[in-house]
């Protein structure tokens, strides 16, 4: 674990986002709250939560932190069939939450899977990333523009084709 103690506290705020894709039919499950095991959005949210506080369990050389709010929300594609995550964690620390919202986000995802696997199995989470982080030592970071040519391609480290 590195040493964090000699760092000033500071208030930080990380955002993430991440997708979960499906078949229409198990999107228009989630859509009209029909889905057998009760209210998808509603449990997801409570579960990215609940992931973000439990981060320094699930990641080993993660610092627990105090955490001071977290806010996850939820967004629906229909054209795409496509739940969207959205997490924001803050803390005052030592050390950022870049860790905690993409935690939130990835355990939203994964609940959103449970919940619906039945109905679908072949669901895909993708584009998980950390959209900005601010506070601490280095500053504030942005991730490039969702729809800049060639970002989604940067974010999972592959050359963009442009044309």
């Amino acid at each position: 674990m590195v040493d964090v103690g000699a760092k000033d506290a500071t208030r930080r705020v990380a955002r993430a986002t991440g997708v979960i894709r499906m078949q229409p039919a198990t999107f228009a499950l989630v859509a009209a709250g029909q889905a057998k095991k009760g209210d998808v959005i509603a449990v997801a949210r409570i579960a990215a939560i609940q992931g973000a506080k439990r981060t320094a369990d699930l990641v080993p050389l993660c610092h627990p932190l105090p955490i001071t709010r977290v806010a996850v929300d939820f967004a629906l594609d229909a054209q795409a069939s496509i739940v969207r995550c959205t997490a924001q964690v803050e803390t005052v620390g030592r050390t950022g939450v870049e860790m905690e919202a993409l935690t939130a986000v990835q355990v939203g995802l994964l609940t959103v899977y449970d919940m619906l696997k039945a109905a679908d199995r072949g669901m895909v989470m993708d584009d998980i990333h950390v959209l900005q982080k601010s506070g601490g030592r280095s500053g504030d970071w942005q991730a490039p523009a969702a729809d800049a040519p060639g970002a989604a391609a940067q974010r999972r480290g592959r050359k963009s084709r442009q044309p």
